[in-house]
């Protein structure tokens, strides 16, 4: 088996260059070609990043038989026909978050790789904090015991998509992105915490949205055709009674957020910072843990826990075979 991975781009904007950036540091990971409808953008980008080849339509890209891996960055509702497309031309594929913008869409992402056999990713950095490992031993080895309660609360104080000076008008419009905070920066606490908690069954989801901070650069607002949510919380019931409460916003008018909490009938965690609460002999007591160091002697004893360093590097070595995905 070859010891790299030979990748094109499909998308090179914000996301599609952050994504570059990233493989500069999986030296397993080789970009052949780069695919924009900007053609332009696409020679620049790849002339910057001494990328080879460049197309200005994907399927061209996708008929290339020494590309084995594809990389989505488009916008979300973008994400499942060109996915599907690339399954289906026999490559694996890693997508940017959220998966696609509607579940159905994300479904049929799901079921094109089962039918082609091929190797699909999400992009879902925060998986892969070691905090987020450290937080998931712990579950694991029963330190919390039952768990029956977990919460997420996650703010930006100030940091609507373009409105708020980054990003382009796309992100705010639902035509192109399906919606706003809950898909852009919830999906990733709400993906760490099923992960943390092993994928409980859905049973049921209450929850409301939010778009109320209209005076504030209301001339970006309304010239970037903002409608989408800028705030969402949700109440879900998951199997093995648990209840999770998740709130996620872009822009609040409010102090921080609290992060990721998990409780159980022996002890409670805090993600990030790390920190275990419980009660010994009448005594509360709370832990916190040097997540440096133990995350470095963990790659020092187990050379395969660099394989879980970042999203990118995960999906790479899992299809070298490494890692499993």
């Amino acid at each position: 088996m070859s010891d790299k991975v030979r990748i094109g781009i499909i998308g090179v904007g914000q996301i599609g260059k952050q994504h570059i950036n990233k493989y500069a540091a999986v030296p397993e990971a080789e970009i052949v070609a780069v695919a924009d409808i900007r053609e332009d953008e696409a020679r620049s980008v790849a002339e910057a990043n001494g990328i080879p080849s460049i197309y200005s339509d994907y399927h061209e890209l996708l008929a290339r038989d020494d590309i084995q891996s594809v990389d989505v960055c488009l916008h979300n509702r973008l994400h499942a026909p060109v996915t599907i497309d690339a399954l289906e031309a026999g490559k694996n594929v890693y997508c940017e978050k959220p998966m696609s913008w509607l579940y159905s869409e994300a479904k049929r992402m799901a079921d094109a790789a089962e039918r082609t056999g091929r190797m699909l990713h999400i992009q879902l950095s925060t998986i892969y904090a070691p905090e987020a490992r450290a937080a998931r031993r712990l579950i694991q080895d029963g330190h919390l015991g039952d768990i029956y309660y977990a919460k997420s609360s996650h703010y930006r104080r100030r940091g609507r998509p373009y409105v708020d000076g980054y990003g382009t008008p796309q992100f705010v419009q639902k035509s192109a992105s399906g919606g706003g905070t809950m898909l852009d920066m919830a999906v990733y606490h709400i993906a760490r915490m099923m992960w943390l908690l092993d994928n409980p069954p859905l049973i049921s989801v209450s929850g409301s949205t939010y778009q109320k901070l209209e005076n504030i650069y209301a001339d970006r607002r309304d010239g970037g055709g903002y409608n989408v949510e800028e705030l969402g919380m949700a109440l879900v019931r998951l199997g093995g009674g648990i209840t999770y409460f998740m709130e996620e916003a872009w822009a609040i008018q409010g102090d921080q957020p609290d992060g990721d909490h998990i409780f159980g009938s022996k002890a409670g965690v805090r993600v990030d910072p790390l920190a275990y609460f419980s009660t010994l002999s009448d005594m509360e007591m709370d832990a916190t843990f040097d997540v440096k160091q133990a995350d470095w002697r963990w790659h020092q004893c187990d050379p395969l826990t660099a394989g879980y360093d970042e999203s990118q590097r995960h999906w790479v070595w899992a299809q070298l075979g490494r890692v499993p995905l």
